[in-house]
């Protein structure tokens, strides 16, 4: 083992037991969050609309502050682009992370304070790490280099002094320099904007590296892994790095991309560690080997309420706080945090898994699910089914998503799926026969609607080419950075764009 890697060791695991007071210590800790947070905006804008001097509980707190999306927060932000400043947050704030979040046209603009930047995402990474060792004594991950694409950034067209890009990018370009000692490729590769020619020249730069991490989302590293194999003619990544031991995903889940990756690393000790991550914040950290849930990380600078998905968007629909949490419930999550989004709609939906420690999953979006018909499924019902049907027929999954098929004269309502495969299963009705079994076995209201087929019928599927969702999102200008394919969505607005993408593609030929 190296000196360097000796060292770092010794000081990620001082770390540890700060985790382990906030676990054992949840209610205490975010209390004291909630306090700091109202205290340290109470003279912005924002912080006197809503009283903040005088607010003295949670409860005061949940009455007082209304809930918001990014629509009813965007009219303060759009003010900060143009340089305003003590309107949500105190401190000077110059950067801004550019987000979709789905392929969506519009984009977001998610300011990012300093106190974001170095008490969130930045300790957030250093956790991650320390998490690794504490369950890897015997790890040599700072042996080496660790591969990071970064998104990319340019300055803002509001004030030239204001500076906004993908997330990634915005924490790259912030790094503090002793942060880039264990990071390749080098900056100015990280952040090309061409996402083509960045992948091309990481995959170039790197090779002949000695790398053994690589962090990102899972798509886009995929895309780079063939690109290395492409170039160097190996087999598989360990013939290339053969000291990679660590890959640290988020962003979209891992579960229809395992396969490829067990494939692409045939390592049985690669380990794969998920997080939680967000342009609005650091959320979780999967903390056990043998478990994918993430402990929800509390001393973030960001407070936590959650409404229950069952009264999310009606008149009433009450917001509670971590202690008050069941492990039934799928729940909306809604946070507070050091940026200055306040009782700030995220859009996502977890489920805990635990309550001491809080630990979660993440089972969807608050408008990524398909309920035409009131099946109520959602995007984690479908990863694990997806991943059901590709484990028993051998298939690998690349990408896929999913729709309504709406009820007519002619046929009865289904449920579509677009799919594009790594490995074909060689019996796609069996295939879709399997994904509808375990919809059924996991989703008691699919289950329902499917009865004799009277509402739903046997899901549809349609095998795309491959390259298919590379090449659609391409068409769009959502190559990289954080943008996605919705894995469900309740009406056709996509599953018809990449059909009609295909169709036109096929007459250009």
């Amino acid at each position: 083992m190296s000196f360097v890697n000796s060292v770092v060791k010794k000081k990620k695991k001082k770390r540890i037991s700060r985790i382990e007071y906030f676990m054992s210590h949840p209610g205490e800790v975010q209390d004291k969050t909630l306090r700091e947070l109202l205290g340290f905006a109470r003279d912005t804008e924002w912080g006197k609309k809503f009283g903040y001097r005088d607010i003295k509980s949670y409860e005061e707190y949940r009455d007082r502050v209304p809930l918001q999306d990014y629509t009813e927060v965007k009219p303060y932000i759009d003010r900060m682009l143009h340089g305003e400043q003590d309107v949500l947050w105190p401190t000077n704030i110059q950067w801004f992370a550019k987000s979709s979040g789905t392929t969506s046209d519009r984009s977001k603009f998610i300011p990012i304070s300093q106190e974001a930047l170095s008490d969130c995402h930045y300790r957030a990474g250093k956790d991650v790490m320390s998490i690794y060792i504490n369950n890897n004594p015997g790890t040599r991950v700072f042996d080496g280099k660790g591969l990071i694409m970064g998104g990319s950034h340019k300055v803002s067209e509001f004030n030239n002094k204001v500076y906004f890009g993908d997330l990634s990018a915005v924490l790259l370009q912030n790094t503090p320099f002793y942060g880039n000692i264990f990071r390749t490729p080098d900056l100015s590769l990280a952040l090309l904007e061409d996402w083509e020619e960045k992948l091309d020249k990481i995959a170039h730069s790197t090779y002949s590296q000695n790398v053994t991490s690589i962090s990102g989302v899972p798509s886009w590293n995929l895309i780079l892994l063939k690109r290395l194999l492409d170039i160097t003619g190996r087999d598989n990544i360990n013939e290339v790095w053969p000291n990679l031991e660590l890959f640290i995903h988020g962003g979209v889940s891992f579960a229809p991309y395992q396969g490829q990756f067990e494939k692409i690393i045939p390592n049985p000790r690669m380990q794969y560690l998920e997080t939680y991550n967000a342009s609005e914040g650091f959320f979780g950290i999967q903390d056990r080997k043998e478990s994918k849930e993430m402990l929800l990380m509390l001393d973030y600078g960001i407070f936590y309420e959650f409404i229950p998905m069952d009264e999310y968007g009606q008149t009433g629909q009450r917001a509670v706080t971590i202690s008050e949490v069941d492990t039934s419930t799928n729940y909306a999550m809604v946070i507070s945090t050091n940026t200055g989004l306040w009782r700030y709609l995220i859009g996502d939906t977890v489920r805990f898994t635990s309550l001491s420690p809080y630990r979660i999953k993440i089972s969807g979006r608050t408008k990524n699910f398909i309920n035409a018909f009131g099946e109520e499924v959602i995007v984690d019902n479908t990863d694990i089914a997806i991943k059901t049907a590709s484990d028993q027929t051998s298939s690998i999954i690349s990408e896929y998503t999913a729709a309504p098929v709406y009820l007519d004269d002619k046929q009865r309502a289904a449920h579509q799926y677009i799919i594009e495969f790594e490995k074909e299963p060689s019996d796609i009705g069996r295939f879709a026969e399997l994904l509808d079994n375990k919809l059924k076995e996991l989703n008691s209201d699919y289950e329902a609607k499917r009865s004799a087929d009277l509402m739903l019928k046997k899901p549809e599927i349609s095998v795309v080419p491959k390259g298919t969702f590379f090449n659609w999102l391409k068409s769009k200008g959502k190559i990289g950075g954080q943008n996605k394919v919705p894995r469900l969505y309740n009406n056709r607005k996509y599953v018809d764009e990449i059909l009609s993408f295909l169709k036109d593609q096929a007459t250009l030929e």
